[in-house]
């Protein structure tokens, strides 16, 4: 079930594009039905597996859409939907005529709807909770049905509102007991004061909701959600960009972001940390992290905060973001179920900040090197300046000026980037040669090469990935696993996208537009391959050492997404592999330290465990009882501790280059530096990378002395 509305950068951007598409007219006077028509002809002509519009099609439109628009389930009744099952098995009839009778009857009874809510959810919040009523609350709202009965509506409605207020009613309470902690003569609110003050908490969040976001969306703001729902049948890169939201995307692209450095997404009724971008305010906190849930936002100018919980991403999104120097206190719901208020003041994020960085690490008495690269970046106005490749490169000579005998490239949570740029990066560890197969619908395959003989690093190589690890980063450590050219660290596989994708600018499929800005369309437009001619579609690429992770237990990939196409593989492409190095010992040898290591063991144990507290979807509305249960968890979290303890015996230093600039730094560089080293003190993946570097080079080392011996022989 697709819950999102999104506006996320294309994990394999290759820029505003427009496809040769054959020439059609398109001169519908509606709007909408233009834009119907407009989607409809680039998704049959442009996709590179366009689906049918047939009955079955229509079907999964018609479930996917009532999802997007209720999800909780707390507007339409049972009877509203069998009115819409009329539509079920027609709405692939309706596109192809460019009808939109199915949109507008769900749309003016949802309008409807949401206004019978406002007046139920005023009922419901005028009058007092039972907190000691034992009930529950299923926040798994796909195992709900919807209600038949207007008793039965404001029943849910009143649970939903319940839980809501129970959260609230709890921070309440904590407050109350640390002010009664630090002044014994303060007299502590009646339960009474605290449920009403809860209550009135909840009403004035589900006010701004309902006031400020659903009264001021549009019916085109309900189309595009329409068209969106349409176009995601496909695969789950292929999105529509509305005209407001293409421009959020252009701002995106210009380079800088203003907010609190996060990228997020929407999981069922929740809003999702997904990324933390380097340098931002939410980096900076070391209080957000990627899994937390966002539950209640609050200004700096506002005494209360608002519940985001059920919000559509984009209105979220609105009291997240701000103008740089206003602060802005998120409530979140960590992965472990502990709930946390975090305070930070939004900044400018430059995106120069997610570039490539190095460091140079001592260990046993040896220097090794690694670079983080946290996507693969390109400015295709300026491509010879401003590309991951040519940072990495300029990396690599500093590290190498530093005496450097391994490298670690960690592409960790990397979700992507440029497809050209992934390709001149693996260049710079191989000679001339295939990198990545790709191919489009009805054309034959292209091979991507290395075309430059020079190499920047032939020595020992370990790339750390994970299961977020997406696209371009799973090209690169394909290309590097294939040639046997590197030591693959990470997850039992990476994410899982092999789907490559364009952005069609919509007007310019056009001669004379007369009615307005049509929006942009996201669309997959290639499969690419290893060059062994497998895919990594679904199957993602497989770590040689495979360690647990926080993702371990966690569904998270490509596999786990609605639509996604299928796996299938191709012929190879012509390669030799490196095989300087005894691969199979190497392997081997870091999975028998895998094994006896603590922290690993402790660190999967913690995975299983969080994957438990997220299947646990039944809420107790019993508030000692909802207390029992934070408490609990809490206290069971507790055992993880030691994996933020942990620390290694090495050493992290900037380059003498990067030094060389902390005297006239005026962005925070050196402190950046100095927080980012010592994470990687703390990092058992990074520790048991260096190890394989020491492995790979004894390995080496070896290799050389035997084909030395054997020439002598000759």
């Amino acid at each position: 079930m697709r819950r999102k509305y999104k506006v996320l950068l294309l994990a394999l951007l290759l820029g505003f594009a427009s496809c040769s598409f054959t020439t059609k007219k398109f001169d519908n006077p509606d709007k909408d039905k233009l834009l119907i028509q407009v989607i409809t002809f680039v998704l049959e002509n442009g996709h590179y597996d366009p689906v049918m519009f047939d009955d079955t099609f229509s079907e999964e439109l018609f479930k996917d859409y009532l999802d997007v628009l209720d999800p909780v389930k707390r507007y339409f009744y049972q009877s509203d939907y069998e009115d819409f099952e009329k539509y079920k098995l027609t709405i692939d009839d309706q596109i192809k005529a460019t009808d939109i009778t199915f949109f507008n009857i769900v749309h003016e009874r949802l309008v409807k709807r949401i206004a019978e809510s406002k007046e139920i959810y005023k009922e419901v919040l005028s009058k007092p909770f039972d907190y000691n009523r034992d009930e529950t609350f299923n926040t798994d709202y796909e195992k709900t049905g919807f209600v038949k009965t207007k008793a039965e509506m404001k029943d849910r409605w009143r649970r939903q509102l319940k839980f809501s207020a129970l959260s609230n009613y709890d921070d309440i309470y904590e407050d109350e007991v640390r002010k009664k902690e630090k002044d014994p003569s303060y007299v502590m609110k009646t339960d009474v004061e605290i449920e009403k003050e809860a209550r009135e908490s909840t009403l004035r969040s589900i006010e701004i909701y309902f006031n400020d976001n659903l009264e001021d969306f549009q019916r085109e703001d309900w189309f595009a959600i329409y068209v969106n729902t349409i176009v995601e049948e496909f695969d789950p890169h292929t999105y529509y960009l509305a005209p407001n939201n293409k421009e959020d995307f252009d701002q995106r692209m210009s380079g800088k972001l203003e907010g609190i450095g996060a990228q997020l997404q929407k999981r069922n009724d929740y809003i999702k940390v997904v990324k933390l971008i380097s340098g931002g305010p939410a980096w900076r906190s070391q209080e957000l992290e990627v899994e937390d849930l966002i539950i209640k936002v609050k200004q700096e100018d506002e005494d209360q905060p608002v519940n985001i919980v059920g919000m559509r991403i984009n209105d979220a999104i609105k009291y997240i973001k701000g103008p740089k120097g206003t602060k802005v206190t998120l409530t979140v719901k960590k992965v472990d179920g502990t709930i946390k208020d975090i305070t930070l003041t939004r900044d400018v994020i430059e995106l120069v900040d997610t570039y490539a960085k190095s460091s140079v690490v001592k260990k046993d008495g040896m220097t090794f090197g690694i670079i983080d690269l946290p996507a693969f970046y390109v400015d295709f106005k300026d491509y010879k300046n401003i590309n991951a490749a040519k940072d990495v490169k300029t990396e690599i000579a500093r590290l190498k000026s530093e005496g450097i005998e391994g490298l670690v490239l960690d592409l960790r949570n990397n979700g992507g980037g440029s497809l050209p740029t992934v390709v001149d990066m693996a260049g710079l560890f191989i000679k001339e040669g295939p990198v990545v197969q790709v191919r489009s619908t009805g054309k034959a395959k292209e091979v991507l090469e290395d075309r430059d003989s020079s190499i920047s690093w032939d020595g020992p190589l370990v790339i750390l990935v994970n299961e977020i690890s997406a696209s371009a980063s799973e090209i690169m450590a394909a290309a590097m696993q294939d040639y046997k050219r590197a030591i693959i660290i990470g997850g039992k596989q990476t994410y899982g996208k092999g789907t490559v994708q364009n952005v069609i600018n919509l007007n310019t499929m056009l001669r004379n537009n007369t009615s307005g800005d049509l929006g942009a369309l996201a669309l997959t437009t290639q499969k690419y391959y290893r060059i062994n001619g497998g895919s990594v579609q679904l199957e993602g690429v497989k770590s040689d050492v495979k360690v647990p992770g926080r993702f371990s237990f966690i569904e998270v990939g490509e596999k786990d997404k609605e639509n996604p196409l299928p796996w299938d593989e191709i012929d190879s492409a012509d390669y030799t592999p490196w095989n300087y190095f005894d691969y199979d010992a190497i392997v081997k040898s870091s999975e028998e330290r895998m094994k006896n290591n603590e922290q690993l063991k402790l660190i999967e144990e913690n995975a299983k465990w969080v994957k438990g507290k997220i299947d646990e979807t039944e809420v107790s509305l019993n508030f000692k009882k909802y207390k029992a249960e934070l408490d609990l968890n809490e206290e069971e979290a507790k055992q993880f501790d030691a994996i933020s303890d942990y620390k290694t015996n090495l050493t992290f230093s900037s380059t003498s280059y990067e030094r060389s600039l902390f005297e006239k730094d005026t962005t925070d560089l050196k402190e950046k530096r100095r927080r980012w080293h010592e994470s990687l003190s703390q990092d058992v993946y990074v520790e048991e990378a260096l190890n394989v570097l020491e492995d790979m080079k004894a390995s080496q080392r070896l290799k050389k002395i035997a084909t030395t011996n054997a020439e002598v022989k000759k």
